[in-house]
């Protein structure tokens, strides 16, 4: 085999995506689709499922909040029956989570951001690896982190404390089912361009008390590469993940975000 032919994931992969519907899950679960793969994506907006599967056809999805337990037990139990098994899991599905002191923050706005980002990836996992257990086809997680994961994040301590435990859930799990021959890894996005990033921004600026421009004017001067990434850059670093290339790539938090220096 030559060398670049690994850099193609296996051929009709069964890949399940979680917030699949919109921002970077749409755009990851369109990338598996363009190569063929069997896609299944879930999202709280009935609509979006909807638009996907029209504008992407043989793509497969069901509304789910994956913050309750029994959203999910029925999502993956649709899932693996209309795939007939599974191969990757993105566990991607997030929410960004309240900004504001940590003294101001109400008991709710917590829960809800723990519950989203992370109690999710519990839910998901415990249905679905005993069928990665099963797959020929080099099975893999990719749990979805940010690069709060691995920086403190001032103002935003729900969503970087979510993101922080996804990577040592990553790191736990790739020891756990390595001997399985699964792999497990977690994409830390950076600051992404897009309308997700922009009411980041602006509700960083509020809360500081400075304008929109000079906030994110502050978010990029962050970035060594004075540039935000694209939805696209993370949908392409899950296909390597996916591929033979990285068959031998696992418990790694791989940050795709310009080398963000502080936050």
């Amino acid at each position: 085999m030559k060398l670049v032919d690994l850099l193609k994931p296996a051929a009709n992969l069964k890949v399940v995506i979680t917030g699949g519907a919109a921002g970077i899950g749409a755009v990851i679960a369109k990338a598996f689709h363009e190569i063929e793969a069997q896609v299944y994506i879930c999202d709280i907006d009935a609509g979006a499922i909807e638009r996907m599967k029209l504008d992407h056809p043989g793509m497969h999805g069901a509304v789910a909040d994956v913050g309750i337990k029994q959203h999910v037990d029925r999502l993956m139990e649709e899932a693996i029956s209309t795939l007939g098994g599974l191969d990757v899991l993105v566990n991607n599905a997030g929410i960004a989570g309240p900004t504001g002191n940590i003294e101001d923050l109400e008991a709710e706005e917590w829960e809800n951001t723990v519950s989203t980002n992370l109690n999710s990836q519990y839910y998901v996992l415990r249905k679905a690896i005993p069928f990665l257990k099963q797959s020929k086809q080099n099975p893999h997680i990719i749990a979805m982190s940010s690069v709060a994961g691995r920086l403190g994040y001032p103002f935003r301590t729900p969503y970087a404390s979510t993101k922080w435990a996804i990577i040592g859930l990553m790191k736990s799990l790739a020891g756990e089912l390595g001997p399985d021959n699964i792999r497990v890894n977690a994409i830390l996005p950076g600051v992404v361009a897009g309308e997700r990033m922009n009411r980041v921004i602006d509700a960083r600026a509020q809360t500081l008390g400075i304008e929109f421009e000079a906030m994110r004017d502050q978010y990029l001067e962050k970035i060594s590469l004075r540039r935000m990434v694209t939805m696209e850059d993370i949908a392409a670093m899950a296909l390597f993940l996916s591929s033979q290339a990285a068959a031998n790539i696992s418990g790694q938090a791989i940050s795709v975000d310009g080398n963000v220096e502080y936050l």
